[in-house]
């Protein structure tokens, strides 16, 4: 391998292409071969460079938006677990782009540490990483009317399962519900308010009992263990991404999740970004569509460049233009109209929509630097 060769090419072509070509070419290559690969690097290179003072933000806009019409509106189902859905296609681009907090179908993928990666052992993390609440652990609950009491009969096989003990789901119980006392009666479990004795009180207990959670991360509704080439993954329904974290069998370096607002409180904004290009191109490339990831990095940098996730929407980074005509040209332009005219607001058209409205030239290319020269007047 000629470092003379690579030495010659560092100043034309970036240190991480020329680190990706070393990786990639065979160890008895001809420097001919090794010469023309470089040279065909460097012209793809040049040729993807962008002009000083294109209009990006417009190029990105429409790269974006023309393909989008040819989404479909779908979720995707996983078989064999109804619950388990992730919304994908156009509904999931709106999502991200908007910036929601509150997504349709949160989720995780849980990768699991070397040691743990076998059959056996992800069945036994999937099950105590599944929520369980009561209702899931009992066979019957009862009202007893002449005793005032509820009794909870309990599911055996189904505990078992879980792995739990009857003394921790008593001690959640009683956690859960100020001012009763739980008793366990063979198979099934007493519970007696120590005040009140109305029936609407009891009834509306034995409603919350079925409610109560008792094991597991909580939010993670359900679980599914599937194989990926040579490793296991758990997909989940719900997220508590915290709280897996905190696990000693999960791998932290690579378990995500899909809610972006989460990924940033737990890892940091620049997290969040990479979510967001993530989750879009993944849309893309599923719909079958062909978008440069260019245009998409763009939008998400526009989304988290304040620090703070800000959606494409009139209260995200629309709303923050100085501009009134922009600011009403999206959306409610009465309302921006009027709160500019009672403040005495000023529009300086120094942006793209407002310069269209007044029918002017639009000051795109904003990349290209301004020179400044003071003149001297003659004497």
């Amino acid at each position: 391998m000629s470092t003379k060769l690579f030495n010659e090419f560092k100043k034309k072509i970036p240190g991480k292409l020329i680190q990706e070509i070393k990786d990639n070419i065979p160890p008895n290559i001809s420097e001919k071969k090794l010469r023309q690969i470089l040279e065909t690097v460097e012209k793809e290179y040049s040729d993807m460079k962008i002009a000083p003072g294109e209009s990006v933000g417009l190029v990105a806009a429409e790269s974006i938006g023309e393909p989008g019409t040819q989404m479909t509106l779908n979720t995707k189902h996983f078989s064999g677990v109804a619950e388990l859905a992730v919304t994908s296609g156009l509904p999931r681009i709106i999502e991200v782009f908007d910036g929601r907090k509150t997504i349709k179908t949160p989720s995780m993928e849980i990768y699991l540490k070397k040691k743990y990666n076998n059959a056996d052992e992800v069945k036994k993390i999937a099950g105590k990483i599944k929520e369980t609440l009561l209702g899931d652990l009992v066979t019957e609950i009862l009202v007893n009317v002449a005793e005032s009491r509820i009794e909870v009969k309990l599911d055996q096989d189904a505990i078992n399962t879980v792995g739990i003990r009857v003394i921790t789901i008593i001690k959640q119980v009683q956690s859960s519900f100020k001012g009763v006392s739980v008793k366990r009666h063979e198979d099934s479990l007493h519970i007696k308010l120590k005040k009140t004795e109305e029936l609407n009180i009891l009834y509306k207990l034995k409603e919350n009992l079925k409610k109560t959670y008792v094991a597991g991360v909580k939010k993670v509704t359900q679980v599914l263990p599937v194989k990926r080439e040579e490793e296991y993954v758990i997909l989940t329904a719900g997220t508590n991404l915290k709280q897996i974290l905190k696990l000693e069998e999960v791998d932290d370096t690579r378990t995500i999740s899909n809610d972006i607002y989460e990924i940033a409180s737990v890892f940091g904004i620049e997290a969040a970004r990479q979510l967001i290009i993530n989750e879009i191109m993944n849309v893309i490339e599923n719909q079958g569509l062909n978008i440069d990831i260019r245009h998409i990095m763009l939008t998400a940098d526009t989304m988290t460049t304040s620090g703070v996730i800000k959606g494409i929407t009139r209260f995200g980074i629309v709303g923050e233009k100085a501009s009134v005509l922009a600011r009403a040209s999206f959306e409610t332009p009465l309302r921006h109209i009027i709160e500019a005219s009672v403040t005495g607001e000023v529009d300086e058209l120094n942006s793209v929509i407002e310069n269209v409205m007044a029918n002017q030239e639009v000051p795109v290319g904003t990349g290209l630097p301004g020179l400044i020269v003071e003149v001297k007047k003659n004497e």
